[in-house]
């Protein structure tokens, strides 16, 4: 079984900074894509980051500039830099990992971390 903890969001005011983290723990062979993912009230889930294996990076036009998506493979990790924040950047943020283990390649979600940006 392979499961993500998020840690790091929270409260800031605008132009303010957080870090996320979010961590793999369990059966890994190896993580391809880990990504980055926000929710707004009343929103669909969308793509804030992603950085492959070959830490190739891609980023929504929204959030170019001000955040930054890293990873750290010896501790299957992946962090996302947000800086410069905005109130729209408000919402629930959740980590993605394409986990390849025994059982093939899982696409694995952690369980979510708030974010308020308030103005």
């Amino acid at each position: 079984q392979v499961q993500l903890v998020e840690s790091g969001g929270g409260l800031v005011q605008a132009g303010g900074s957080l870090r996320l983290s979010c961590a793999a723990s369990g059966s890994i062979f190896r993580i391809n894509d880990m990504g980055w993912y926000r929710q707004a009230p009343g929103k669909q889930r969308e793509l804030v980051a992603v950085i492959s294996s070959g830490r190739f990076t891609n980023y929504a036009d929204s959030v170019k500039g001000r955040f930054t998506i890293s990873r750290d493979n010896a501790k299957d990790t992946v962090y996302l830099q947000m800086n410069r924040l905005k109130p729209e950047d408000t919402g629930v943020y959740y980590c993605n990992m394409e986990i390849v283990n025994g059982l093939g390649l899982l696409s694995t979600w952690g369980q979510g971390t708030q974010v308020t940006v308030s103005s």
